[in-house]
């Protein structure tokens, strides 16, 4: 089955930025555009009744989706309007799609229909990549886009869907994969007698971070001989680490935990903070 990109729609300036984004990058990868929109009957307009405010919502969705048809006339595109509950219908929309692609304000939480805590709670929730665009994004050759920027952490295991979304990402687009490893000092009660070994074998911590970032790499570059890629390993916090290379990223590529924290929806804190400061579209991927 044929998954699509799901753009989610609701009117806003940033939503309508992410279907721009969705549409380029569904036209690279030869995959169809499904454009979601949820809503709810507002009984406080007493003018209007359920049909007429359907009627409403469907005539903005067209509007939209007529004005990506016009900018790429070869890709298939439909629609999907819904009602109800904006979380679970949206991460519904991205259990059936190859990602799904949200208006995000940038420098702050996620608006529209994404308002308070459900745009946290629809990354956290879906097993699909969510990729957050902001307001007056632009496409990458315009922007001086020139990588796509991934997060690596842990072992070649720990970070393959992450990897994995990043060259598939950077392969559609000819761009070279920047993947980054950040590291800190461990504490030293960490340090055990094959730890030290370890780390006296590859000559130091930060031999040892470059080794292990190599080592998760290496299968990416075997399966996509064609994509340039540069590894970058740094000393500090992972989010201000990826923040501070980003500049240039046309895409910035993070990863969360997929299993559910016992207290509710979490996206990790390195998410979290890209979400609200990067410039560039950001990509958060589900891992085990």
């Amino acid at each position: 089955m044929t998954r699509p990109i799901t753009a989610g729609v609701d009117g806003s300036e940033e939503s309508l930025a992410a279907l721009d984004w969705a549409g380029r990058e569904a036209v690279r990868r030869g995959l169809p555009l499904r454009v979601v929109h949820v809503w709810r009957y507002a009984d406080s307009l007493a003018t209007a009744d359920r049909d007429t405010q359907h009627a409403w919502v469907s005539h903005a969705v067209a509007d939209a989706v007529r004005s990506v048809s016009e900018r790429h006339p070869g890709l298939a595109v439909s629609t999907d309007v819904r009602e109800g509950a904006a979380a679970a219908e949206l991460a519904e929309a991205a259990a059936r799609a190859e990602m799904l692609v949200l208006g995000s304000h940038g420098h702050g939480a996620v608006v529209g229909f994404l308002l308070g805590s459900v745009g946290q709670q629809v990354i956290a929730e879906t097993t699909r990549p969510v990729v957050l665009v902001r307001a007056g994004d632009r496409p990458a050759a315009e922007a001086g886009g020139r990588d796509v920027l991934v997060g690596q952490h842990g072992g070649p295991d720990d970070s393959a869907e992450v990897l994995r979304f990043a060259f598939e990402t950077a392969a559609a687009r000819g761009a070279t994969v920047r993947v980054v490893r950040a590291w800190t000092l461990p504490p030293v009660f960490a340090y055990s007698p094959g730890s030290l070994k370890l780390l006296d074998d590859a000559g130091g911590l930060e031999p040892f971070e470059k080794k292990a970032l190599a080592k998760a790499v290496q299968p990416w570059r075997e399966r996509f001989p064609r994509v340039p890629v540069t590894e970058h390993v740094e000393m500090g916090s992972a989010g201000q680490v990826l923040l501070a290379t980003a500049g240039r990223a046309q895409l910035l590529v993070v990863g969360r935990r997929a299993r559910r924290a016992a207290v509710g929806p979490r996206i990790g804190s390195v998410a979290h903070g890209v979400l609200h400061h990067a410039a560039c579209p950001v990509a958060v991927v589900p891992h085990a």
